[in-house]
């Protein structure tokens, strides 16, 4: 397994994280792995160090460097993201009474209970509750048994002061973390030469990122986040404690994922959902234009393979972009045990 990064992200704003379609009145709980991507790309550029981050992670038919998970929820001891799609909800214990526990209603769980999960284990009702918020599978016995985060609306007017000052009033949707909150994202090393090299200029784009924030709104001072933890590490053994029971060719995708020419994904088995990805380039040059529409494959996915899926890059920059815009599709997935169909 090769080295990896844990990064936790203590906000100290509201994030504003729009949803796939850019309602306002409306946000997500998930920071994807190409718009976290895409901000260390600009963050690389204030750096002085954007070509060469795209040398090692923009080249095509050659493994990146780095490769990101999104960003998820955590809060105090527990990292939360989306169970293996097919394993969720797990079944009931006794089919003939009613649960105490709408599992169905959780769509980020503890990697302890996805552990557990991929292990055959069942949840104990006792211990879990759901949070309708955040939809986070919360301990039962919490103190405060609230979820990471809630999604509140923050009221603005744009003001036309080119034409009289014309008004127009909106509601915007943000994600507001708890406190003892926030997210986290991993980074992946192709090798350990590659992490000796690109971990400290990791640690310091996210650093600078910090300041500037993550997400829309920044110009209002959403997105900002304390100085970030690093944990060094093997990846399950950062998500779970341990490593994970022998897997066959079953992968759970932590990330967005566009695949490879050479990935062997059979799309027939598995079970996994694809997004439509858009976005605006935030460039000096070319700024506001809108990207060239992409669907990849969503987190949580569980797809079937040959060998591990590696994903691609694209450049989905629109007509008359002074320079090429990456969207990066790059798999971060661990081999899971997956049930053997007839």
């Amino acid at each position: 397994m090769n080295p990896a990064l844990l990064i936790r992200l203590r906000p100290t704003t509201p994030w504003r994280i729009g949803p796939d379609t850019g309602a306002r009145d409306q946000a997500v709980s998930i920071f994807h792995s190409d718009a976290l991507y895409s901000a260390l790309c600009s963050s690389f550029e204030q750096l002085g160090l954007l070509e060469e981050w795209f040398n090692a992670t923009a080249q095509p038919h050659t493994e990146p460097a780095v490769r990101f998970s999104s960003c998820f929820p955590w809060q105090r001891g527990h990292l939360y993201a989306p169970p293996p799609a097919g394993l969720w909800p797990p079944p009931a214990a006794n089919p003939t009474a009613a649960s105490k526990v709408r599992w169905k209603g959780a769509t980020l769980v503890p990697t302890s209970v996805i552990a557990g999960l991929v292990k055959g284990e069942q949840p104990s009702e006792e211990q879990w509750t759901v949070d309708g918020h955040s939809s986070c599978l919360i301990p039962g016995n919490s103190r405060s048994s609230t979820g990471p985060f809630r999604f509140v609306q923050r009221s603005s007017a744009a003001v036309d002061r080119v034409t009289g000052g014309q008004i127009e009033p909106h509601r915007v949707t943000c994600v507001q973390y708890a406190p003892a909150s926030g997210l986290w994202c991993a980074a992946q090393f192709s090798n350990p030469i590659t992490y000796a090299v690109w971990a400290p200029k990791l640690q310091a784009a996210f650093r600078l990122l910090a300041d500037t924030g993550l997400g829309g709104l920044r110009s209002r001072g959403f997105g900002r986040f304390r100085n970030p933890d690093f944990q060094p590490g093997l990846l399950p053994e950062l998500l779970f404690g341990s490593a994970l029971p022998p897997a066959g060719n079953a992968y759970w995708l932590l990330s967005l994922f566009s695949p490879a020419d050479t990935d062997t994904v059979e799309w027939t088995a598995g079970d996994y959902l694809l997004t439509r990805r858009t976005g605006r380039v935030g460039a000096s040059q070319g700024g506001g234009q809108q990207k060239l529409a992409s669907r990849m494959v969503a987190e949580g996915s569980v797809l079937l393979a040959g060998q591990p899926p590696l994903g691609a890059v694209r450049d989905v920059a629109p007509p008359g972009c002074p320079h090429p815009v990456y969207r990066s599709g790059y798999a971060v997935a661990l081999p899971i045990p997956w049930p053997v169909t007839a």
